[in-house]
């Protein structure tokens, strides 16, 4: 194709693709990752891409996305005219009056929509897309959130002619020959700042106290069949004007008038700050969320070992039962509110699942024991990167869905595809702020009420939860996304990620956000509005003047992180954490009242060993373990002989053994397995018949219905089980063996899941490309424009096609295709084809053969950058493309 040797002036564009086609790749790459559907196919084509970007559920998605003054510049533009110039939209958003700030913020809010396809044209013709005009404009059915009604001419569109003639008299404007003429000139009057202002000083002052109530809407209001003479003088000179019998509408021009020419009460150009509730110096917020963050490891610690060896059962629709959430709350002495967040926070971390048996329960997985192996630090990045990117939002549990039913912890219902958003936007917020300062939490939830106003609008199922903290939080009529921050807040301090409400610097590095420079105080003109700006998105064609230029508000939608950053950043606060936690004790401190002090934490195979020989009494600081018989022959069960334990201790205790412990052990060792007790069903061994003959006197072996079947054998009708457990409240010390008459072992870490992933997160519609895919579905959407848009020779039968494609592929023969494809190798020509390929698919490319032989053509192909082949047989037809003119 020959180029023109001079540029063109760009010509207004005709149509959103139109628009689009004059971005370049960088612009378009924008739209597709603020816009993600978009490119889910990838468009053949730029007219394409502006067709799903016009469809109603992509602007919904888009306009969802859509911070507070950039959603009113949209409404503003919605009750403009279409198109509408750039001054017309100020004069909607600033008033008459003017407002800097709003000027200021103004054209950055055009950029993003312009940028997200949601609006186009020049600044002489700013045009709304038809769907999101149908959105946003007002009616009866659908009120218009500037609380504006229709324009003159709809609200009249019903009416007679000779009516609207007499308003038209009314208003002391001339008669005109037809309707039409009389609204235009009916609109003019209303338009006109100085001859409204004179119109409504003819009107006397309980009239003007109507059209006050209706000013900032709903601009509707009920009459009666003889209106009152206040409301007679408001319909005589059109200020209301009917629209069904009984019903009456403020027209939009009068309102504007009214208003100021405000098409909102309050603009609000610059996002709401976040204030600090207070103040702490960075290493008192680092030390507390260091101490939060081992507790955390400590209470999922003690949450699966309390379900080592089987956690409740799973109910039938899936879930923790209400009476097994509140057990586990007693057990970790922590609220239930509370102990649903540890158990769904195990469980989004792959550490606990339910095992997959007919009699379903819940258990540790195999990670588990992986994960208590790795360093303090790392297991805590596991947990908190994994709450962080989860949408499993505990905050619902005890809530309802849509069918009324009860919201249970590790059930169904749980999931909230705006969770991870909401939480690294709070977080992300909080790392705004300097080192040390906690936020107001009220202030937060403006912020994010701003971010994304049609989400706080809509609100969600399950407002009765309660929050993590315990309490209520928020009322029953808050959003989704406000309830998430006031959450986040709690439930990153349970975790550590904050300390005393402000971010710590570990928690900073889980998000990959370096740690704020002091700077001075912004000065006022850059708070009015030119603060947190985005890059230009706007096309060649589309830019605003250089006065009307500002920078954009911050994104709310944050970039989710790629795996090789998010390992990075765990890494780096795994590497800031260590040093806060407190060092693992090889020792524990023992005392004569049988019990045993651990003055920190202790290392791993200490802990597990001491953890199965005593019982926890207290936590806290320090935790003090109690040796019971109970927990002795604990010990004994599991394979530990007296010798193993005395040195053990030994070993462990800074204090020498006391006396009574030594005394216990060797008690319960020397009447350990003295019973023993195997399957027949079950039955009873013992050397000693004297205590068998014990045991048959003793009442309370009446429920285990012991038998004689010879004088060291007792047989029983309980199962091995059973007949452990109740001889073993009877004060004895059995033991279980095998068939073999081996002791059998028993550990308290038996019983794991199969393996078993994590949940994956539910996305929020079609996930972010990467650059990779970006750069991909722009060359093919150029390719397959150039192929759609390609202006071609003229065929025989046709009368002009030197146009633009009119997007069907050309067809030709197979020896016409041939000589073409032949004579273009000849002299280097570039030809537009239609393809088919294996599976089917026809489309368009533009080629440069180099060479023809064997059924194939060998080309280059412009439309994929790339030398290709292609089988002669599957080319539908072939066309020269046009030169172009000079």
């Amino acid at each position: 194709m020959r180029m023109s040797t001079e540029e063109k002036p760009a010509a207004a564009p005709r149509s959103l693709a139109e628009a689009l086609r004059g971005r370049d790749d960088t612009e378009l790459a924008a739209l597709l990752r603020s816009r993600p559907d978009l490119v889910t196919p990838v468009p053949t084509d730029l007219t394409q891409l502006a067709t799903r970007a016009g469809t109603r559920a992509s602007v919904v998605r888009a306009l969802d996305r859509l911070d507070r003054f950039t959603l009113q510049t949209a409404q503003a533009l919605a009750v403009a005219a279409d198109p509408a110039p750039y001054g017309e939209l100020l004069g909607l958003m600033a008033g008459d009056g003017g407002d800097p700030a709003v000027a200021a913020a103004l054209p950055g809010a055009v950029r993003t929509l312009r940028g997200q396809a949601l609006v186009w044209g020049g600044d002489d013709r700013l045009r709304l897309v038809r769907t999101a005009r149908e959105l946003l404009s007002p009616s009866p059915q659908h009120p218009s959130p500037t609380g504006l009604g229709p324009t003159v001419r709809e609200a009249t569109a019903g009416m007679s002619p000779g009516r609207i003639q007499e308003i038209v008299t009314a208003v002391g404007l001339p008669s005109t020959h037809d309707a039409v003429s009389a609204v235009t000139a009916l609109t003019g009057l209303f338009t006109d700042r100085e001859r409204m202002a004179a119109l409504l000083a003819e009107v006397p002052f309980e009239s003007l106290e109507v059209l006050e109530r209706l000013v900032w809407g709903p601009p509707y209001g009920q009459v009666t069949a003889e209106p009152a003479a206040r409301l007679r003088r408001l319909l005589d000179r059109g200020l209301l004007l009917p629209t069904a019998p009984g019903t009456v509408v403020l027209p939009r021009e009068v309102a504007l008038h009214l208003r100021g020419g405000r098409a909102h009460r309050t603009v609000e150009p610059v996002p709401p700050q976040v204030g600090a509730a207070a103040t702490h110096p960075p290493r008192t917020v680092d030390a507390t969320a260091a101490g939060q963050a081992y507790t955390a490891l400590a209470t999922v610690e003690e949450l699966l070992k309390d379900w080592d060896e089987g956690g409740p059962a799973v109910l039938r629709s899936g879930g923790l039962s209400v009476r097994d959430l509140k057990r586990t709350a007693a057990a970790l002495d922590v609220p239930e509110q509370v102990a649903a967040f540890w158990v769904e926070l195990a469980y989004v971390a792959g550490l606990l699942a339910s095992d997959g048996e007919a009699d379903e329960r819940y258990a540790a997985t195999p990670a588990y024991d992986a994960w208590r192996e790795r360093p303090a630090a790392e297991r805590w990045t596991v947990l908190a990167a994994a709450w962080l990117t989860a949408t499993r939002t505990p905050g619902l549990v005890g809530g309802r869905d849509a069918k009324d039913h009860t919201l249970s912890a590790l059930g169904p219902g749980l999931d909230r595809s705006a969770a991870p958003e909401v939480r690294r936007r709070v977080l992300t917020l909080l790392a705004e702020l300097p080192e040390g300062s906690a936020p107001d939490a009220g202030s937060v939830v403006e912020r994010l009420r701003w971010e994304r106003p049609l989400r706080a609008a809509d609100g969600s199922a399950g407002s009765g939860a309660t929050g993590p903290g315990g309490s209520a939080g928020p009322g029953v009529g808050d959003d989704l996304r406000s309830r998430l921050a006031r959450w986040t807040l709690t439930e990153a301090e349970m975790l550590g990620v904050t300390g005393r409400g402000a971010l710590s610097a570990h928690g900073r590095a889980l998000l990959g956000t370096p740690a704020p420079a002091p700077v001075p105080a912004p000065a006022p003109k850059a708070r009015a509005g030119r603060a947190d700006r985005a890059p230009d998105p706007s096309g060649p064609g589309d830019r605003l003047p250089v006065h009307h230029r500002a920078a954009a508000p911050h994104p709310p939608v944050l970039a989710a992180l790629t795996p090789a950053e998010r390992a990075a950043a765990s890494a780096a606060a795994a590497r800031l954490l260590a040093p806060q936690l407190p060092e693992p004790l090889d020792h524990v401190l023992l005392q004569a009242d049988l019990t045993a002090v651990a003055p920190g934490p202790l290392r791993r195979p200490l802990a597990d060993t001491l953890g199965v020989l005593a019982d926890v009494e207290s936590k806290g600081g320090a935790t003090v373990y109690r040796f019971t018989p109970g927990s002795v022959r604990r010990a004994l069960d599991a394979g530990r002989a007296a010798a193993d334990l005395h040195a053990f201790l030994a070993a462990h205790s800074r204090t020498p053994v006391p006396q009574p412990l030594t005394y216990l052990i060797d008690d319960v060792a020397r009447r350990h397995g003295h019973l023993r007790v195997g399957a027949a069903s079950a039955y009873v061994r013992c050397d000693d018949d004297a205590m068998l003959n014990e045991i048959l006197a003793d009442r309370r072996a009446a429920e285990l219905g012991l038998r004689r079947l010879a004088p060291t054998v007792l047989a029983a009708q309980a199962d091995p089980a059973g007949l452990l457990e109740g001889l073993r409240r009877m004060g004895f010390a059995p033991a279980a063996e095998s068939a073999e008459g081996d002791v059998l072992i028993t550990r308290a870490d038996a019983r794991r899941t199969p393996p078993r992933t994590a949940p994956e997160p539910v996305p929020e519609g079609p996930p972010v490309p990467d650059d990779t895919l970006l750069a991909a579905a722009v060359r093919a959407v150029r390719a397959g424009d150039l192929a759609s848009t390609a202006p071609r020779r003229a065929q025989a039968g046709e009368a002009d096609g030197t146009g633009a494609g009119s997007g069907e592929p050309p067809r030709t023969g197979v020896a016409e295709t041939l000589a073409t494809m032949q004579a273009a190798v000849l002299t280097g020509e570039t030809l537009w084809i239609g393809y088919v390929n294996a599976e089917g698919a026809a489309s368009q490319r533009v080629i440069a053969p180099v060479r023809v032989e064997g059924g194939f053509v060998t080309a280059y192909d412009h439309t994929a950058d790339a030398v290709r082949t292609y089988p002669l047989h599957r080319i539908t037809g072939v066309a020269e493309l046009a030169d172009d003119e000079d």
